[in-house]
């Protein structure tokens, strides 16, 4: 089966988590990626948390599957002769470099146009170019700091917290995929190639644009209704953390369920929806709440919303947090359980929709990694294995024409 972007060349210059999150991404959905490494040691991750002696650790199996390993030395003459070769045949370049290496490297914006002018470089900044930190060195942490994220998590009477999805890093590389699509767009009009930057700082406040209207919402009226801080706490001038308040306007909340003193994650998620409020009354036992004044409304209830969270945390106690889900879902209640990764992994549903998968390795054997989170109708995606460092170099400098002899002497200048 033809898949999506068959026919597209991409030069991965990426590491660790945010360009390699891109690049698998279009690895996945057909693209050719070529991801080029320092020969003798590459990506840094390779060897990073490592759980099997001498094979490649699960942080870089799980960023590069799908991919092709190239290494090469673009200190070496020979080794920039290489890379001239490949980006005169490639459509798009993808680098996490800090800023001005690829110039030091010898491979300006301008010389790649005369390489190539209809390259796409594509790049993954810490923060926008002129930023009065871009030349800060960024990681997952750092940027949700500085893109709002980590001051809007947690409790209110704690310091801010990080959370553990990668809203810095993979977030980014999606962004960036995003952008790479929209170039190739581009490029079929125009004919020409462009430059495309994504900074973590602005990813992470793009997934946080509700904070930031809440945060003009406090500058107007002084409060937020939605928060649990309303009406009996107080608001600073700042957006404050909610702890587990639903960021949507809808009050919702983390409640504990059948097995919370030794199970640190029976819990449930539970959103209380005003079209759900009648039939939420009804699955806890409380039918009249469903015509006293003080709970009728989305406003009324606000000041009552820690009680009322209260009794049905009351009504779980004896339940699964599966089995108070398929009970709520019956009644049409928005809710979901608080499932732990090694569930996600067990999780038969998630491995018959390719959600998550078990592959291949070389070296490691069988592993699980996550699959395409997107589905098509007419496409199938297949994940395969990260390859080996170098795995696949002379298959590459086959394609750009050098013969076994020039292969030879690119390993003998030890360029490869």
């Amino acid at each position: 089966m033809t898949k999506a972007l068959e026919g597209i060349k991409i030069i991965d210059f990426t590491h660790v988590q945010a360009g390699p999150a891109c690049t698998q991404l279009l690895a996945w959905y057909g693209a050719d990626v070529i991801k080029v490494e320092r020969p003798g040691s590459g990506d840094v991750t390779r060897n990073q948390l490592r759980d099997i002696p001498d094979a490649d650790a699960l942080y870089f199996t799980m960023l590069n599957s799908n991919k092709r390993s190239l290494t090469l030395d673009t200190k070496k003459p020979e080794g920039k002769e290489v890379l001239e070769k490949l980006i005169k045949v490639s459509d798009v370049m993808v680098e996490n470099f800090g800023p001005g290496a690829l110039d030091r490297m010898g491979f300006s914006w301008k010389r790649i146009l005369e390489l190539n002018p209809k390259m796409i470089l594509a790049s993954v900044k810490g923060f926008s170019d002129g930023h009065h930190y871009d030349d800060l060195k960024v990681y997952e942490n750092v940027a949700q700091c500085a893109g709002g994220a980590a001051s809007t998590t947690g409790f209110w009477d704690g310091p801010p917290v990080i959370s553990a999805a990668a809203l810095g890093d993979s977030n980014t590389g999606m962004h960036l995929a995003i952008g790479i699509l929209t170039a190739l767009r581009q490029r079929d009009k125009t004919g020409a190639g462009q430059k495309v930057a994504v900074s973590m700082q602005d990813s992470v406040l793009n997934l946080c644009r509700v904070k930031l209207r809440d945060q003009q919402r406090l500058d107007r009226v002084g409060y937020l209704e939605e928060y649990p801080q309303y009406p009996h706490g107080s608001f600073s001038d700042v957006v404050p953390r909610g702890g587990n308040a639903g960021g949507g306007g809808q009050p919702g909340w983390i409640l504990k369920c059948k097995g919370w003193q030794t199970d640190p994650n029976a819990y449930i998620y539970f959103t209380i929806q005003g079209h759900a409020w009648e039939p939420i009354c009804d699955a806890i036992g409380k039918p009249e709440w469903k015509t006293d004044p003080a709970y009728t409304t989305a406003r009324a209830r606000q000041p009552h919303i820690v009680e009322i969270f209260g009794t049905i945390e009351a009504w779980l106690a004896d339940k699964t947090k599966f089995e108070a889900v398929d009970i709520l879902r019956k009644h049409d209640i928005p809710c979901a359980p608080v499932l732990s990764m090694k569930e996600l992994a067990d999780d038969p549903s998630l491995r018959e929709s390719g959600t998550i998968t078990e592959v291949e390795h070389k070296v490691r054997g069988k592993y699980l990694t996550v699959g395409s989170p997107i589905k098509f109708s007419d496409m199938k995606v297949e994940i395969t294995g990260s390859p080996l460092l170098g795995e696949h170099t002379e298959e590459v400098l086959a394609e750009l024409g050098y013969s076994r002899d020039g292969i030879q002497q690119l390993h003998a200048a030890n360029a490869v």
